[in-house]
């Protein structure tokens, strides 16, 4: 185990991210990257999140040479292999629950954690399913006028009311489907010689 905690920084300005980090009990900043988040001509969802992830972490390292950056990144794919972006208006939102219900969305989160000082990075994609309730437009309309998921992949927020939308979820890391996969970081944190808890 390193005799120090490193400096650990957060490359998203999420608040959600944010929250999930801190159940780590763990000391870190946060910096917003500023990157092109365009996805390139045939880029997969798995691959278009994994690169993101990267280079969010890789455009913070220049402020913080010395430490290590975790990026992430998140897409939802649903059943017929179409990426849902975040809908940005009400109609959006409505548009894309009513593609969702009855069927199946994957979220594809893009993880890495890049050491600033050697330049290592680690990379991977976490995957995780959500089953859709079938549900009325009635009830998807007041869903988005009551949490306004306006910003969110998908059209909802699974950490608030979100939840009521679903029959069942699947996947490893129900953290993953909030936007930071807390069992893979664990993974790539122990890597760089932090075993959780760290004291």
């Amino acid at each position: 185990m390193a005799s120090a905690f490193p400096t650990l920084i957060l490359a998203s300005s999420s608040p959600f991210r944010r929250q999930l980090l801190q159940k780590l009990k763990l000391p870190f900043e946060c910096h917003s990257p500023n990157i092109d988040e365009s996805r390139r001509e045939n880029e997969s969802a798995q691959d278009l999140v994994q690169r993101l992830a990267y280079e969010k972490a890789k455009a913070v390292a220049a402020k913080y040479p010395d430490a290590l950056i975790i990026g992430s990144d998140q897409v939802a794919i649903n059943a017929a292999g179409c990426i849902l972006g975040k809908p940005g208006t009400e109609s959006n939102a409505i548009s894309q629950l009513k593609d969702c219900s009855g069927s199946t969305v994957v979220f594809a989160t893009g993880l890495c954690l890049f050491n600033s000082k050697t330049h290592q990075a680690q990379v991977a994609c976490e995957e995780f399913t959500v089953h859709f309730r079938d549900l009325s437009e009635e009830v998807i309309k007041q869903y988005v006028a009551l949490e306004q998921p306006l910003n969110s992949a998908g059209s909802f927020k699974s950490e608030g009311l979100g939840i009521v939308l679903f029959r069942a979820l699947e996947g490893r890391d129900p953290n993953a489907l909030v936007g930071l996969p807390l069992i893979l970081l664990t993974d790539f944190l122990a890597k760089e010689g932090i075993v959780l808890p760290f004291s």
